[in-house]
């Protein structure tokens, strides 16, 4: 393995970020594009990370970073809908005695710490740039860029998200599936009692959650049945998510007061997503959502990402060749673990579509972090 050889990744959210940064530490010229001009450096109110992201994290070198720009904690409450606590139990630290269970953070400055990473690391970024076409044979992939500009790289690594262009050009035809819910995210200031991830089942909403993200502030979500968006004006959103979320008490009461700017607030329906087979084609390969997608039931959809850049960058830096045995090695060293996640993650939504009242919940999740302790 040479530094001659040069990658192209396609999308500079987290799972592309991070191999960047790993491969340029291992010497190799690597080029980043990303469609959107700003980086989706602004973009999303606040994202929970467990063990598992937080030693991925560490790996690639960010994890002070993280650590003192979000809030961790290491415990997961249940409440009735009225606020009051029903049960409160440890977290399982996936990533490690020697790492929090769990980290809360705003979204937008863990993408700030992971741009300031690439940056540092001498990778080649153009932002509002895309791949518009891709061909490729034994030795390498020949890509045309949306400015017009050509290169040739010996791998392309689409990491370019849930509606991946990369991989419907290698021609795999998977799509992400709905899976019947849909989720209300806001952030929020942070009421002075909020010092974990507390959640309420039942009520106007399937699930309401919160999760601490600094000293000062938190996200909120609402989960409810999906709805067809175009039918909801955007600029109803706080209404509609303080709708659902003035019958919950507790902590509740001071964060529906504070949901009153709908552009801060965040409607997404859940999605499942596997690609069976491979995620490769020849010199292409998927990672991250382009690969694999879960609703946030077991907020482990960043870490599968940031695990996926780390195992795929180990392989390629690991003295192998670059060819069908090495791509598909790495499929199936992952697909394990994510196919666990994303079938328990699927799980725990529809048992409650169903109304399952007796399901299992905190057995599934405690089996499925059990899991994810060990290394992928």
């Amino acid at each position: 393995m040479t530094d001659t050889r040069r990658v192209l990744v396609v999308g500079g959210g987290a799972s592309g970020n991070a191999i960047t940064i790993l491969l340029r530490r291992a010497g190799l010229a690597v080029d980043l594009i990303e469609a959107r001009p700003d980086w989706n450096a602004t973009t999303g109110s606040g994202i929970t990370l467990q063990g598992n992201a937080l030693r991925v994290l560490r790996e690639l070198g960010v994890w002070e970073q993280v650590e003192a720009s979000g809030y961790a904690f290491g415990s997961l409450g249940v409440t009735a809908p009225d606020g009051s606590l029903l049960f409160a139990n440890e977290d399982i630290r996936t990533g490690g005695e020697d790492l929090p269970a769990t980290v809360g953070m705003q979204r937008p400055q863990l993408q700030q710490i992971l741009i300031d990473a690439v940056r540092a690391c001498g990778a080649g970024i153009r932002l509002g740039t895309t791949a518009e076409a891709l061909e490729q044979n034994a030795e390498g992939v020949w890509v045309r860029f949306s400015d017009g500009s050509e290169g040739r790289y010996d791998l392309v690594i689409g990491a370019d998200g849930l509606n991946s262009a990369t991989r419907a050009a290698i021609g795999i035809t998977d799509k992400p599936e709905p899976t019947g819910m849909a989720i209300w995210r806001t952030p929020a200031p942070r009421p002075a009692g909020v010092t974990r991830t507390d959640l309420a089942y039942g009520g106007p909403a399937y699930i309401a959650g919160y999760c601490p993200t600094s000293e000062n502030t938190i996200y909120a979500y609402l989960v409810e049945a999906n709805r067809d968006r175009a039918s909801i004006d955007p600029a109803t959103y706080a209404d509609e998510m303080r709708g659902l979320a003035q019958s919950y008490g507790g902590a509740w009461p001071e964060i529906t007061a504070s949901i009153t700017d709908p552009a801060k607030v965040n409607y997404t329906w859940f999605d499942r997503l596997l690609v069976e087979g491979s995620w490769h084609r020849g010199r292409i390969v998927l990672i991250g959502d382009a690969a694999h997608c879960c609703p946030p039931t077991l907020a482990q959809g960043a870490a599968l990402s940031l695990e996926d850049a780390s195992v795929l960058a180990e392989l390629l830096t690991g003295g192998r060749d670059w060819d069908d045995e090495l791509f598909q090695a790495y499929y199936e060293r992952r697909v394990p673990r994510v196919r666990t996640v994303v079938e328990a993650s699927v799980q725990l939504g529809q048992w409650q579509l169903d109304g399952v009242r007796d399901a299992d919940v905190p057995g599934l999740i405690a089996r499925t972090m059990n899991f994810l302790k060990e290394a992928p």
